[in-house]
């Protein structure tokens, strides 16, 4: 995708503050408004704007506990990935699931409650799943960096 400076200045503009009006938008890049949500819109056709989210803090709506797990399957068979990728799309505090490359086969973020909330999803929902080898965990003490997005530099 060839992007050049006014449309990097968009992403990164609306990926700082989604929320940010179109007049608003057009102003900070030095267009016009209708430009501006041309530009906006190819970026959106194109799949470079998913999608416009809020982002909630998971303390303050009951969920201060965030947990890494990383699982082990016992057979990497296509199906079976795609079957463990199924299963924990089900699962609500699941927020994340990656597929990794090496020793563990998927890291998952895991949001709970509090600890006996956590217990419950891990021996409820993750480690009697089918396909399941081991699952390791690590509680999050602090965050020092969560900066969702990636980096739009100028080009």
């Amino acid at each position: 995708m060839a992007l050049d400076r006014i449309d990097r200045q968009i992403l990164a503009l609306l990926q700082a503050d989604g929320r940010m009006t179109n007049v608003d938008l057009a102003d900070r890049v030095g267009l016009t408004a209708p430009p501006c949500l041309r530009r906006v819109r190819a970026l959106e056709e194109a799949g470079a704007i998913q999608g416009y989210h809020a982002e909630l803090d998971a303390a303050a709506l009951g969920y201060p506990i965030t947990v890494f797990a990383m699982v082990s399957l016992r057979s990497q068979a296509e199906r079976d990935l795609a079957a463990f990728e199924t299963h924990v799309a089900t699962i609500p505090e699941i927020r994340e699931c990656h597929m990794l490359n090496g020793e563990i086969d998927f890291i998952l973020k895991i949001v709970a409650s509090d600890l006996r909330a956590f217990q419950d999803i891990l021996t409820t929902h993750l480690t009697p799943a089918p396909n399941v080898a081991s699952v390791k965990t690590s509680l999050t003490i602090r965050t020092s960096k969560h900066q969702p997005g990636i980096p739009v530099g100028e080009e």
